[in-house]
């Protein structure tokens, strides 16, 4: 899989097999781990949202929420603008559904909600941390522990609020960070280790894998016409870490 932020690029055939969802109005895209979605300097096959374009000859498409480089999941594109709009105002108004798949580090034992303020982190050496923090922005996420191997977690998330990071900052907060983050988990200097040297030795060393274990599963969107849901299986990379974490 092309880790597009060092200039390589998505091919065709590639973006064609993320597809589940197409039609005049809409796509929807499985997106892996290591794709950006935003415009990147290295040229329109090497983010998705020019991907996209590209695959469709559009010359726009409208991307109402989006997901980091290293979150694998459900995105969806509307191609004309009432349909772009009419998702957007879903989002501002909170008629918007997200459900995440997690591998956790740690034994999650038992459903929580957390309920934690979330604001940018203080004296963090990367500049868009988050923490858990009293005068932050108000913040709720939904842990549900699904089953447990090799010392850690697979958790459904249901985020009630959208702050940036959440999931993985609360993930954080109780102690169970989401595997392989590196912002997030047991050090944040790896986050910038990365920008400089790429999964380098040293990262492989660390991290049990190349990216975060955190997958957007489901997206439903509450519209006056009705409900528009989407699902994407958990990303192949995942299954595959899971599976030898089950076997192990």
């Amino acid at each position: 899989m092309p880790q597009t932020d060092w200039g390589w690029q998505i091919t065709p055939a590639e973006f064609e097999s993320w597809i589940f969802f197409l039609s005049p109005e809409l796509l929807a895209v499985n997106k892996p781990g290591s794709v950006v979605c935003h415009p990147s300097k290295h040229g329109p096959w090497s983010s998705l949202v020019g991907a996209a374009r590209e695959y469709l000859r559009e010359d726009v498409l409208h991307m109402p929420s989006r997901l980091d480089r290293e979150t694998s999941g459900v995105v969806v594109f509307a191609r004309n603008r009432i349909r772009g709009s009419e998702l957007q105002r879903a989002i501002q108004h909170g008629r918007v559904r997200k459900t995440y798949t997690a591998i956790l580090d740690g034994l999650l034992l038992d459903p929580v909600t957390v309920d934690r303020p979330i604001a940018r982190a203080l004296h963090a050496h990367v500049f868009l941390k988050q923490a858990v923090r009293d005068d932050g922005q108000p913040a709720q996420t939904e842990f549900v522990p699904l089953a447990h191997a090799g010392g850690r977690t697979l958790a459904r998330i249901h985020p009630r609020t959208g702050r940036l990071h959440q999931i993985r900052v609360h993930a954080a907060s109780l102690g169970h960070p989401v595997t392989a983050d590196k912002l997030y988990g047991p050090d944040e200097t790896y986050f910038l280790h990365f920008i400089r040297h790429g999964f380098d030795e040293k990262l492989q060393l660390a991290l049990p894998l190349p990216r975060q274990a955190l997958h957007a599963s489901s997206l439903q969107f509450d519209l006056p016409s009705g409900a528009l849901s989407f699902e994407a299986p958990l990303a192949p990379d995942l299954a595959a870490f899971w599976r030898a974490l089950e076997t192990s």
